[in-house]
């Protein structure tokens, strides 16, 4: 849990939910914290004990202990985005995520969108662009319209996220954007029902969880709405039967086209009875507050045996 982005607060938060949740009975479970200036075990009195980089073990009162599984509850750099899983896979160590390549892939939004697009997956117009390179905001509004969406290429809790609504806010939108990452992403707005639909490995098949439909109090669903209350989520969401079949199907498609594995949470916007997609997390977040984990309590999932489910997956 950690990282190195903006999202470590809130992955620590899914870190010891994961903790709290995972049979005692069964695993020995140690809370890693992978942070920018330390790699540290924290024990139960919250003492650190480093962890060594060249094995990825630990050492505790003479005793160097060695992990079977890696629980990935690292939202955004280095967990989400692979890069510290093409180190586990180099060592050997098993974890719940799905490979590096696929968690790169999928972590990058405009790469993600490309790989889909030829297999059919609606997707909104979007226009590409690069630190440094020339803003044509004429071009830009005529190909993708107002309002638009502004955002990081690589970032995830909707860090960096703007609504513009009229020409003089796109470059302010863009410089926002620019905090989070090199690379950015510019949308059309969708105006339809925002839905969430987890994707999941269970119990060694791929198992669609029910839908939520996502009512944010702000703007869209940004960080205020996802993590402080400000939005209602409905689970089941309030869609026809046609809508939510749809969008089940479309959501197991990505999943399978992306030959993904482990936690997965796919975003809609339904236009039309057709579900758009939108963006791939590929690890949700897993707080009390989180959309997965209530999507897999109202699929008869409890914590327990959703995270049980993904370290057995692995170790078998």
């Amino acid at each position: 849990m950690g990282g190195y982005s903006s999202e470590v607060e809130i992955s620590l938060q899914s870190g010891n939910v994961v903790y709290q949740h995972l049979d005692k009975e069964k695993y020995n479970v140690y809370k890693l914290h992978i942070l920018k200036d330390k790699w540290v075990y924290v024990d139960e009195n919250n003492t650190e004990h480093p962890v060594n980089v060249e094995d990825f073990t630990t050492t505790v009162n003479g005793y160097k202990i060695k992990f079977d599984c890696i629980f990935n509850a690292i939202h955004g750099h280095p967990g989400e985005d692979g890069t510290i899983l093409a180190y586990f896979e180099l060592l050997g160590l098993k974890h719940t995520s799905a490979p590096f390549y696929q968690m790169a892939v999928t972590f990058n939004k405009r790469d993600t969108l490309s790989f889909l697009k030829p297999y059919g997956v609606k997707v909104a117009t979007s226009h590409y662009m690069n630190k440094g390179d020339e803003i044509d905001k004429e071009y830009i509004i005529n190909k993708v319209g107002l309002p638009c969406f502004v955002k990081p290429n690589k970032a995830g809790s909707s860090f960096g996220i703007t609504k513009v609504k009229n020409k003089s806010e796109l470059i302010p939108a863009i410089e926002k954007a620019y905090q989070e990452d090199t690379e950015i992403l510019i949308e059309e707005f969708l105006d339809g029902i925002e839905v969430s639909v987890g994707v999941i490995q269970y119990k060694n098949k791929i198992k669609v969880l029910p839908v939520t439909e996502i009512i944010s109090d702000n703007e869209f669903f940004d960080y205020e709405a996802k993590y402080l209350g400000q939005s209602k989520e409905i689970t089941p969401a309030r869609i026809s039967e046609l809508q939510k079949e749809k969008v089940e199907m479309v959501a197991e498609k990505v999943y399978k086209t992306l030959n993904l594995s482990g936690f997965s949470r796919a975003d809609f916007i339904i236009i039309n009875d057709e579900p758009y997609f939108i963006e791939m997390n590929m690890v949700p977040g897993i707080t009390t507050e989180s959309i997965l984990p209530k999507q897999a309590r109202a699929a008869g999932i409890s914590l327990k045996e959703l995270f049980g489910s993904s370290i057995e997956a692995v170790l078998n």
